[in-house]
């Protein structure tokens, strides 16, 4: 009984030919064994429509409204009074210990971060576009 256990997983598995898969069959056959009537070129053609078609009805199902440009202001503004504070902060923070002046940098920085912070705000809302007078975001 051992001994056909361990013959049935050392048996080896079919080789496969080198016209086709396992069974012999080639890709290029079907069940007929005949060689499919539209060229392939054709059939990605058309495969390339319906992908088309049906990614524009999903695109019409989910459409999304383009965000509000007072929404892409508030987002300018938090993201200019969270990363101007952090840089200066990480800024001051490095200089602190290759100056070894820690931690009155690191606090300058922070300081200096928020007053540039306020400033860009300032400059932002002054402009109803949301853009920086200089025309950088």
């Amino acid at each position: 009984m051992a001994g056909s256990f361990t013959a049935m997983f050392l048996a080896l598995p079919a080789p496969i030919s080198s016209r086709g898969d396992a069974q012999g069959r080639r890709m290029a056959e079907d069940e007929n064994g005949e060689v499919p009537k539209l060229p392939p070129d054709a059939r990605l053609e058309s495969l390339d429509k319906r992908l088309d078609r049906m990614q524009q009805a999903e695109a019409k199902r989910t459409g999304r409204a383009a965000p509000d440009s007072t929404y892409r202001v508030g987002q300018l503004v938090l993201s200019h009074l969270i990363g101007a504070p952090a840089g200066g902060f990480i800024i001051g923070l490095l200089l602190d210990k290759w100056l070894g002046t820690q931690p009155w940098l690191m606090l300058t920085g922070l300081f200096v971060g928020f007053g540039v912070g306020v400033w860009d705000v300032i400059r932002i809302s002054g402009n109803p576009t949301g853009k920086a007078p200089d025309g950088k975001e």
